[in-house]
Formats: structure tokens, sequence, C-alpha cells
């Protein structure tokens, strides 16, 4: 590797990727098995210290390897847990250590891909990674930069992941247009208004391009949770009662509904509380089902149910879950109309911000021009008939979901750091 080559590095709470823009060449690195994508996945195996990444840290979690699952590690950045630790194989694991190991992976393989090292980086941000809460905010993104400076990043530049995609729509249009860039990744929905067109693209300073950036904490992490809790949690006894005519607890179901927290579930104290959850509990079966599913430390299993229906509810109007790994036989049928009401007060949210962007700008509804939608969950139906009803039905523009922001990364690395 004979020079230093300026990168776009899409660190996202599902999947990554990384791009190098050059005249000729995709601008997305391949990352595994020849996919630009890596999922955001570590497994850590108990038997021989042994850690896999992305797809390969999924199969070897799912093919039954004795070991911890650690998923969505970007929702740790602005919380209190990115300064604590967890417990792989015995010893303490802290968290910032975690993310610099998969974000050091993720430079690794893209420098092999490449065949070129890399010391100068545009990272992708979304516009808050904590809402309403500017400190924390500026305490998230400083301690990804200290992060990306660990694993050999000399050179660091944030961009907003929405502007990012907004580079990458830019780059195949062929004349001028008023953009919302809708980014719905999968821990926050960020979005852009932005003046775009083949006359500003080579402009180093873009600012007077962009007319409003916003976004909030909600993502396709969040709709999989609220259609597990939803759905599934109840058939483990979420929302029912104990012999003293009480609710069980939900505590633990919250846990095992989101990414981030599951293996908190997994607690000698979290145990002790879920097996006196299934002692009092009035419908005995239920709870017996949540102690099968922590006992083998299938919570990550079941969340990835959850986001398999909310995918094939994207193109179906209903799907099945099979439950089979925690009661053998046994299906759940789930309808896009169980998903729309399990995620319709995040959808609401998410189109209040989109109108407080618009107003922020100055800019009527009837004046955007195109809604370029990118992020992984970009394509939940409740979202984009809520988008069009808003906005009066404007163009429409599919981007590369997963794909978009790496390559809007790369083009505005190249124009920071020269290439």
């Amino acid at each position: 590797m004979s020079r230093s080559i300026p990168l776009g590095i899409d660190f996202g709470t599902s999947n990554s990727t990384v791009g190098w823009s050059r005249p000729g060449h995709p601008a997305l690195l391949p990352l595994e098995e020849g996919k630009v994508t890596l999922p955001s996945v570590v497994f850590f195996h108990a038997e021989d210290a042994h850690v896999s990444y992305g797809r390969a840290g999924l199969a070897d979690y799912l093919a039954g390897h004795e070991g911890r699952l650690m998923r969505s590690l970007k929702s740790l950045l602005g919380t209190a847990m990115i300064d604590d630790h967890t417990e792989v194989a015995g010893r303490a694991l802290p968290f910032r250590q975690l993310l610099a190991q998969f974000i050091g992976e993720l430079k690794c393989r893209a420098e092999s891909a490449a065949g070129q090292g890399c010391t100068q980086a545009v990272l992708g941000r979304p516009v808050f990674f904590v809402d309403d809460d500017a400190r924390a905010d500026r305490q998230a993104e400083a301690t990804l930069a200290e992060i990306a400076h660990s694993v050999g990043l000399k050179d660091i530049a944030f961009q907003y992941e929405p502007i990012a995609a907004a580079f990458d729509y830019e780059s195949r249009i062929t004349g001028e247009e008023l953009v919302l860039v809708v980014d719905i990744g999968g821990g926050t929905s960020d979005f852009a208004l932005v003046r775009l067109g083949p006359g500003r693209a080579g402009k180093a300073d873009r600012r007077s391009d962009i007319l409003a950036s916003g976004g909030v904490h909600i993502g396709g992490t969040d709709f999989d949770k609220y259609l597990s809790l939803a759905t599934v949690m109840p058939w483990m006894g979420l929302g029912s009662r104990q012999l003293n005519g009480l609710e069980v607890p939900s505590a633990q179901y919250f846990n095992l509904a989101t990414w981030h927290t599951i293996n908190m579930a997994y607690t000698r104290k979290a145990w002790t509380h879920i097996t006196d959850m299934a002692r009092a509990a009035a419908e005995k079966d239920k709870l017996q089902r949540l102690q099968r599913l922590v006992s083998e430390r299938a919570g990550h299993w079941l969340a990835m149910q959850a986001e398999a229906a909310k995918i094939a509810l994207s193109d179906a109007s209903s799907t099945v879950l099979d439950l089979g790994r925690v009661s053998p036989g046994e299906q759940l049928s789930i309808t896009r109309d169980d998903l729309n009401a399990a995620i319709d007060h995040l959808v609401n949210s998410i189109g209040t911000t989109v109108m407080a962007l618009l107003n922020d700008a100055g800019v009527a509804a009837a004046q955007v021009d195109t809604v370029f939608f990118t992020g992984g969950s970009s394509g939940v139906p409740l979202l984009r008939e809520r988008i069009a009803s808003l906005l009066g039905n404007p163009r429409a523009v599919e981007g590369d979901r997963f794909g978009s922001i790496g390559a809007g990364l790369a083009l505005d690395a190249a124009r920071q750091f020269g290439e």
C-alpha cells in the first residue's frame, strides 16, 4: 500500500459502507464476500476467543455457536452506555473499545479492497446523535472522532448523512432541483433540503445550497422494536396479568425488543426477575416462552424475526413469523395493519420533523421538486404515504438504500482532501 487515499465512511446502525471516489470505478468498496455493505455486527466466540464480523458474525450466531452477539453499535454514541462496558468471555470489554474494534475492521477491509492505505476520511453522522441536547450531541461526535483517530485515521471531517446522500443524487442529475433528502436509517431519520445541479456540484463550499437540515432519533430499529412490542412480546406475556391482578412488569420485554439492550436480559439479575415474573404469572405458558427465549439467549434471533417481518410487510399485506426456536411448531401471523398501528406514532414524529424543516427554510411544500429516499427503512409504506401526503405528491426518487450515503461521503472526501 504505497499511498493514502481519502475515504468516505458510513458507519451505520445496521449496515456500514466505505467509498473511494475515482473516475470510471464504482464508489463503494467490497467489504464482505464481494458485497459493499458490512452489517454492523460483532460476534465474540466463547470457545476460542475468535471474533467474526458482519454476515459471518450473524451466521455464526444463528448456527448456534456459543458466544456474544453485538449489533446496533452506533446507538451507543450519545448515551451514558458508551463509557460503560459489557462482559465478553469473562472479561470486561469497554464499549469504546468495541466500537474501535469494528471501525478498525471496516478500515482494514476497505484498505485491502482498495490496495491503498488510508489516513484521511469523511465520516457520516446523523444530523442529531441526540435529540434536543446540543452538548450530548457534540460529545457523541467527539467520541466518534477519538475512536476514528485510535484506529489510524489522522485527518477526519464529518458530513451530515443526508447531505452526503444529496451529493450522490446530484452526480446523476442534469438540471437544477430543490430536493428533500429523506434518510431513514437504522437509528435515526435525517433530512436535508438542498439545491442541487450540475453547475453546483464542483463548488468547494456548498453551504449556500443547503437550505435546512434536521433529524429525529427514530429509525428502522425503532420500527422493529415497536412491531415486536405490539405482536411478539404479548405472545411471551407482555400486557398479561399476574395472579394478584397487576400487569406483568415490562422492563425485560423492552430490553429484548431493543437491539442494543438485548444482552441486558441475560444477566443474573434479569434472570432472577424473569423467574419471579413466571412464578407470579396468571398465564404461565406465556412466561415459560420468555424463559426459554432468555435461557437459550435467542433474543437477537427474535429481533431478527421482527426485522424480517417489517421488511416483508413493505411488499406484502401479511407475513408469518416462525417461532419454532422458542416453541416448536408455533407461528404468528402479522399484517401490515399491525405494523402501521405499531409505528404510527413514530411516523407522526417523522412527519412533524419534516414540516418543521420546511418551515425553518421558509419553503412551501409545493416548492419541493423531488424527494430522494435513502436508508434501509425508507421503503416502509406508511412512511412513504405520510411524506407524500404532507408534500403534495412531489416526484419520488429511490436511492441506493444502503449505498447512497457512502458514495456521497466518498465524493465529499475527494473534494475535501483531494484525489
